[in-house]
């Protein structure tokens, strides 16, 4: 469980500059990881974006400045990283509700968003149906799109990606293309530093490389496969967040840090329900 103090240890940093600079790089290297793959787990672990995490720990920090010091909103507003009052003011409204200036007055209606604890959580009853599998060297064909390490702004553009994709010529392509394990429509994130990030809607194939595709290979590696039925966004989301709060937490594996892959079925495009897989990436926990 070597990742959870780690990622502990990045929010005490947090915390401790709410009202100075926050690096997502330093976070990031503190927690011993990527500055994509940081967000990612905080994100599925935490239930709330970092950024947006970040805004209500300041805003809950500047409603207290406002209502128990003599501070003027501008001071306030820059002593939090914001050199705009009109940005602050937003900031501000969009967690507590109202302006900086009516949270001075007593009996103002605010909203305090405390620091994040993460310790071993006591959940169960709902079983993870999943299989370790040891795999050579995967190959995949598809097309792709830049993604940034705004997180906010990749789960705004992943699906509008889906969507353009089947409805376009190039799904059934795609759909051709998959010869190998695991069969499928593949939906792989690929993370190799911040100029080269994008998301792939591909096939795992032997098959040569299409006009205006593109061609990855996924080094040989232990992927634990989740099962999964339902529908597709909800459930592959939930197996991420559950991956890190619950089978991660006790499996003696840790995340090998490789390109996650959703493997739905191949259909129209038209299909809302149906069986899927989420590979994920393992190994073994180093011994203390």
């Amino acid at each position: 469980m070597e990742w959870l103090t780690n990622l502990s240890n990045a929010i005490e940093y947090i915390e401790n500059n709410l009202d100075k600079e926050i690096s997502y790089d330093e976070a990031a290297r503190i927690a011993c990881c990527s500055t994509y793959y940081f967000q990612r787990m905080f994100t599925y672990v935490a239930g709330i974006t970092l950024a947006d995490y970040i805004r209500r720990r300041r805003m809950s920090q500047a409603a207290f400045e406002l209502q128990r010091t003599e501070k003027k909103v501008v001071d306030v507003a820059f002593e939090y990283g914001y050199s705009s009052p009109t940005s602050f003011n937003r900031a501000f409204q969009s967690v507590h509700g109202i302006t900086p200036a009516a949270a001075k007055s007593r009996g103002s209606l605010l909203n305090a968003y405390p620091p994040i604890k993460f310790s071993v959580e006591v959940t169960g009853g709902s079983a993870m149906s999943y299989h370790i599998e040891d795999k050579e060297e995967m190959r995949i064909v598809g097309i792709r799109t830049p993604l940034v390490e705004d997180m906010e702004e990749n789960h705004r553009n992943v699906p509008e990606f889906w969507n353009n994709t089947l409805k376009g010529a190039g799904f059934s392509q795609i759909c051709g293309l998959s010869t190998e394990e695991p069969k499928g429509i593949l939906g792989i994130t690929v993370y190799e530093n911040p100029q080269n990030f994008f998301y792939y809607i591909a096939a795992a194939t032997d098959a040569p490389v299409p006009v205006g595709m593109y061609e990855y290979k996924i080094p040989a590696a232990t992927w634990v496969v989740f099962e999964n039925d339902g529908r597709y966004k909800e459930s592959v989301q939930s197996v991420f967040k559950r991956f890190y709060k619950e089978w991660l937490l006790f499996s003696g594996y840790e995340y090998a840090g490789l390109p996650d892959i959703e493997v739905y079925p191949i259909s129209d495009g038209k299909a809302i329900n149906g069986y899927s897989q989420v590979w994920i990436a393992v190994k073994k926990e180093k011994e203390n």
